[in-house]
């Protein structure tokens, strides 16, 4: 099987020095990486383990036709790191900001197989230096009926696919969540309903559009654990659960592939789980959403979008199909 390893040298020797301090950078953010010690004791011992947080070289977003951008307030950056969903770590919207330090990020690997002329897996040090990052501010819509706007930091997913070098079966890309246990308590969960790992899947032309992003970071800095470090998917017309975080695993199939909410309840969750205000879930409206920050006194309630505000980029990906059939 191919790989885009390096030879067994220094990453020092081997990678520009921005992207290896960066990548020293991730693994200090993460915990991964010797505590200075003072007096016998680490510092910091008695601290709340914090990841993520550290700074990126990147192309700020610009405005134009293409989306990339937004001119809404964006959501502010602990609110998005203290409500989020990331059910390996439990279903409170704030365990995985609890919980998420456990899971070590470095080494950090993607793994491209199925139908492709050059399966192999990348490194996390071989994403940074091999793709240029970019800023995409991006509604994010939750199918439960919440939202956030957020300044994203990544790279184009469809520049890491044509990579592996599609082959002409490709028409469905899969992806799969990292799944380890001992760092993920809520995968270990008797009541879980969710058959690990976490699994999403889009058609290969929603893969392959400009919106389709693979995020390493948030306002401008190393993507917290909670948000799904070190590189998660970001597709901004689709309910939330679909951007799949902390991917380890990425398949190119024929067929279109299970999903894990599909597998967990059909009835509530499809494939295509595009944003629609016309399509309720079946135990609420999809009409409105409360846009973060919010309270009691102050919901910020607001009409939830088509495609969530992206109609006009990504419409005639669904032209001609029932929406209500293929929700």
């Amino acid at each position: 099987m191919a790989t885009f390893k390096a030879p067994h040298i220094p990453s020092s020797e081997i990678t520009p020095e921005s992207v290896y301090l960066q990548r020293r950078q991730f693994m200090k953010a993460a915990g991964l990486l010797a505590a200075p010690v003072m007096g016998g004791l680490a510092l910091n011992a008695k601290a709340a383990p914090m990841t993520g947080g550290v700074s990126l070289d990147y192309q700020a977003a610009a405005s134009g036709p293409e989306g990339y951008w937004t001119d809404e307030d964006a959501t502010p950056a602990g609110d998005i790191s203290s409500y989020c969903n990331f059910y390996e770590f439990g279903t409170d919207k704030g365990d995985p900001a609890k919980y998420s330090h456990e899971m070590s990020v470095d080494p950090w690997s993607i793994e491209v197989v199925g139908e492709v002329a050059k399966p192999g897996k990348i490194n996390l040090e071989d994403v940074l230096s091999r793709y240029a990052l970019e800023e995409r501010i991006y509604r994010l819509r939750c199918v439960e009926a919440w939202s956030m706007v957020v300044p994203w930091v990544g790279f184009s997913l469809a520049n890491l696919i044509k990579d592996f070098e599609p082959t002409s079966k490709a028409r469905y890309v899969a992806f799969e969540t990292l799944h380890r246990p001992s760092e993920m308590r809520g995968t270990r969960s008797y009541t879980s309903t969710i058959d690990w790992p976490y699994k999403e899947g889009l058609r290969m032309d929603e893969a392959m559009h400009p919106l389709a992003i693979l995020s390493v970071g948030m306002y401008g800095k190393t993507l917290p654990n909670q948000n799904g470090a070190p590189v998660r998917l970001v597709v901004p017309w689709k309910y939330g659960f679909k951007s799949i975080k902390s991917v380890v695993k990425i398949r190119l199939t024929e067929e279109q592939p299970s999903t894990s909410w599909q597998l967990s309840n059909a009835r509530e969750y499809g494939f295509y789980s595009n944003v629609n205000p016309e399509v309720n879930h079946p135990r609420w409206s999809q009409k409105y959403e409360r846009r973060l920050p919010s309270s009691l006194f102050s919901p910020n309630r607001i009409a939830t979008r088509k495609f969530n505000g992206y109609e006009e980029q990504v419409a005639s990906l669904y032209a001609g199909m029932d929406l209500k059939k293929n929700y």
